[in-house]
C-alpha cells in the first residue's frame, strides 16, 4: 500500500492542558523538542532531496522510502527560514509550512505552534441551531485586509447577534490578493493576511464575544500558481482528471489522503476553528475499495474533538442528502449544506434575472421559493432545463431545518456577476428588506454577506493577482463566468469593459466601506437587522434546538406570497410575507404574532391576515 513509513512520531492532536495546543502533522517542520526540529516531505518523483536552512547551507535528506525524506536539524529557532531542494537545484517551499517569509516563492518558516497563549481556552462552542453567519474576505473586510483589524471590527458583530463568522479560505495563494480558492500552501495563513499568532488572535476574540469562527477549506482541488507540488510529486494529482479551477488531489494516494484529511484536523485543532466549509465536494473523486474521503474526514473530525461543537458543512451542486444523513450512532458528520435553490429562487423573484442558471428557477419561482422554505432543495429529483433536462437533487424534507444554509447574497453571486453588484442595487430596496426578513426569520440556518447587514450597496468584485502572461486569459475568464450569475442592472448582454481582475484599483474597489455603516441609513439597516436576529433567537431558536425533520407546510400557493407552517415537537413556527407592491390578504395563523416588518403592517390574528406591500410576519406558538 502506498503512503509513508510509520516512525515514532505519530499523527495525531495534542491539546496541551491549559492554554496552549498544537497539531502534529505528517508533512513538513515540526518542533520536536528546543531547537531541534524534524523536517519531512513526499517527493514521490524525485531520487533525493537536499534541506536548506537559511545560513547553514544545503544538506541531504534521509529517504524513508515510498517517496518520502526526512532530515532531523538541531539548534533551529522558530522564526528560522527553510526551503527544499530538487535534484536539479530548484528550491521550493514546504507545501505544510505554517507559515511563508512573505508569499508562496518566498521560504518557509519554523512556527512553534504552542507559542500562542489562548485567552478562551475553556470555549466549547456554540449549538449549530444558533448559527447566524456572517461570510467575510479578510482581505477587503477591513481598509488594513488583516486578522488583526478585522478582529477589531468582532464585536459590532456580536453586538449585532452574529454568532458564526464564515472566513473565506485563507490558505497561502500565489500573489497578494485574491478570493483565496485557489489556495497553494493548504496549512499557511496567506502572508498578506498575517501570521499564523494573528489568526489565532482573530479567532479567539471571536470566541471571547461567544461567536464561533468556520473556515472556508478547498480540497477539490489545488491553486495552478505557486503550486510546486506538481514539480516533485505529480502522483499527489489525479492525471485523469482536472478540475475547471486546477489539477485535483488524488484520494487513492495515501499521502494525499492524508494531507487532506490533517489539514481540517489542523484547524480544527491547532487554531482552535469552530468547524468547515467543504469547497464544491461535488468534484471529490474516490478510488474503488476506499472509504470515502468525505467519510472519514468526517468521522476523523468526530473522533478528534470530543467535548466540542465542531460543525462541517459543505457546498454540492447535485443536492444530495447523504452527508447530512443521521449516522447509525445517531450523530450527523455534516450539519448542513449551502443551499444553493433558495438563493437562486430569491434571486428571480427579486430581480426578474432568467441568465444561466437563474433560467431554471423562473418558471414558478413563488412555488419554488415556499418548496425551499418548506422543504429544503427546490429540486428533488426534477429534471433542470440548463443541464439537458438531467434530474438533479434529492428529497429533503426528512432533513432539519438547520440542514440547510440559507442566504440572498455570498461571495459567490455578488463577486461572480460582471460587475459585482449587490441585490439592493439590483432590486426594489423594499422586496430586499421583506426577502432578508424571510431569511432571518425562517428556521433554516442564515448566512449574510460582509456589509449585507448595513444595507452596502458597494460592489464586490472578483480580483487577483496572477502572473502578467495570463492576465489576457483571466480577463476572457471572468467575461465568460459572469454571463452565469447576470449582467448587471440593465441586463445588458455587452459585458465588454467589465473590471481587470488583475488590476489592484479591483481589489481596492472591493474593499468594505466602513463609512457607509455609520450613516443614518446605516445605523438604521443595523437596527432592523439587529431586531429580525433578536426575534430568530428568542422564537425560532427554542423551537428548532431539537427538530430532526423539516415540518414544513406550504399554506396556500400563490404569486406573491409565501405562507409557510413549520410544525416541531415544542412547538409551531407560521410565515407570512406579501412581496407584490399593493396589500394582500394572507392565511390566517394559529400562534401569536411575534415579529412583523414594517411594524406598522396590519395584521389580524383572527381571520385572513391584511398585510401592506412587501411586509413579513411570523407568528409563534408552544405545544402545552
Amino acid at each position: 500500500m502506498e503512503g509513508r513509513r510509520q516512525t515514532s512520531r505519530q499523527v495525531k492532536a495534542i491539546v496541551f492542558p491549559g492554554e496552549r495546543r498544537l497539531f502534529r502533522k505528517s508533512w513538513g517542520a515540526e518542533i520536536i523538542s528546543p531547537g531541534e526540529v524534524c523536517f519531512r516531505i513526499w517527493a514521490s518523483a524525485c531520487s533525493r532531496m537536499h534541506l536548506r536552512i537559511e545560513g547553514r547551507g544545503d544538506r541531504a535528506m534521509k529517504s524513508l522510502g515510498d517517496g518520502w525524506f526526512e532530515q532531523v536539524a538541531h539548534d533551529v529557532p522558530p522564526g528560522t527560514p527553510y526551503s527544499f531542494v530538487l535534484p536539479d537545484g530548484r528550491t521550493v517551499p514546504d507545501p505544510a509550512a505554517r507559515a511563508q517569509v512573505s508569499g508562496t516563492e518566498s521560504p518557509s518558516l519554523v512556527v512553534d505552534p504552542s507559542a500562542y497563549t489562548w485567552k478562551n481556552p475553556v470555549w466549547r462552542g456554540r449549538p449549530w441551531h444558533e448559527a447566524v453567519f456572517y461570510e467575510l474576505h479578510v482581505g477587503t473586510f477591513t481598509p488594513e485586509g488583516t486578522f488583526r483589524a478585522a478582529a477589531e471590527r468582532l464585536g459590532e458583530l456580536a453586538e449585532l447577534g452574529i454568532t458564526a463568522v464564515e472566513l473565506m479560505p485563507v490558505a497561502g495563494f500565489y500573489g497578494e490578493r485574491g478570493w483565496g480558492y485557489d489556495g497553494v500552501l493548504q496549512y499557511a495563513p496567506h502572508a498578506a493576511y498575517g501570521d499564523p499568532d494573528d489568526m489565532k488572535h482573530f479567532i479567539d476574540t471571536a470566541h471571547g464575544l461567544g461567536m464561533m469562527v468556520v473556515l472556508d477549506v478547498v480540497y477539490n482541488h489545488f491553486g495552478i500558481y505557486g503550486n510546486y507540488l506538481t514539480h516533485y510529486a505529480p502522483d499527489f494529482f489525479d492525471a485523469q482528471r482536472e478540475t475547471p479551477w486546477g489539477p485535483a488531489p488524488d484520494f487513492g494516494k495515501q499521502p494525499a489522503r492524508d494531507f487532506v484529511i490533517e489539514n481540517a484536523l489542523y484547524w480544527i485543532g491547532e487554531f482552535f476553528i469552530d468547524g468547515l466549509r467543504l469547497d464544491a465536494i461535488d468534484h471529490f473523486v474516490d478510488k474503488p475499495g476506499r472509504i470515502p474521503l468525505l467519510t472519514e474526514l468526517g468521522e476523523r473530525v468526530a473522533a478528534t474533538s470530543p467535548g466540542r461543537q465542531v460543525h462541517l458543512i459543505i457546498e454540492d451542486a447535485r443536492n444530495v442528502t447523504g452527508p447530512m444523513e443521521v449516522q447509525p450512532d445517531g450523530t450527523r458528520l455534516f450539519v448542513a449544506k449551502w443551499n444553493d435553490d433558495f438563493h437562486h429562487v430569491a434571486h428571480v423573484i427579486a430581480t426578474g434575472e432568467t441568465d444561466g442558471y437563474y433560467l431554471d428557477f423562473s418558471a414558478d419561482p413563488f412555488r419554488f421559493v415556499q418548496r425551499a422554505l418548506a422543504e429544503g432543495f427546490v429540486y428533488q429529483g426534477e429534471p433542470r432545463p440548463t443541464l439537458d433536462g438531467k434530474p438533479v437533487g434529492e428529497p429533503s424534507s426528512h432533513l432539519p431545518p438547520g440542514a440547510f444554509v440559507n442566504f440572498l447574497q455570498n461571495h459567490d453571486q455578488i463577486g461572480n456577476r460582471a460587475f459585482g453588484e449587490r441585490l439592493r442595487s439590483i432590486t426594489d430596496p423594499r422586496l430586499a428588506d421583506a426577502l432578508m426578513a424571510i431569511l432571518l426569520l425562517s428556521p433554516q440556518i442564515p448566512l449574510i454577506f460582509m456589509g449585507e447587514e448595513f444595507a452596502c450597496e458597494q460592489p464586490f468584485v472578483f480580483f487577483c493577482d496572477h502572473p502578467e502572461e495570463v492576465h489576457e486569459a483571466d480577463y476572457q475568464g471572468r467575461q465568460r463566468e459572469a454571463r452565469n450569475f447576470g449582467h448587471g442592472s440593465d441586463h445588458r448582454s455587452d459585458i465588454e469593459g467589465l473590471p481587470d481582475p488583475n488590476d489592484r484599483k479591483t481589489f481596492e474597489a472591493s474593499k468594505l466601506d466602513w463609512a457607509a455603516a455609520a450613516t443614518e441609513k446605516g445605523r438604521a439597516y443595523r437596527t432592523f437587522v439587529g431586531d429580525l436576529i433578536q426575534a430568530r433567537r428568542r422564537f425560532v431558536w427554542p423551537l428548532t434546538a431539537g427538530a430532526t425533520a423539516m415540518g414544513g407546510r406550504v399554506v396556500e400557493q400563490r404569486d406573491g406570497l409565501v405562507a409557510v407552517d413549520w410544525t416541531f415537537a415544542e412547538g409551531k413556527l407560521e410565515l407570512r410575507a406579501n412581496l407584490t407592491r399593493s396589500s394582500s390578504k394572507v392565511p390566517a395563523v394559529e400562534g401569536r404574532i411575534v415579529h412583523r416588518w414594517p411594524k406598522d403592517a396590519t395584521a389580524a390574528r383572527t381571520g385572513a391576515i391584511e398585510l401592506a406591500p412587501y411586509a413579513v410576519c411570523l407568528a409563534a406558538g408552544r405545544h402545552g
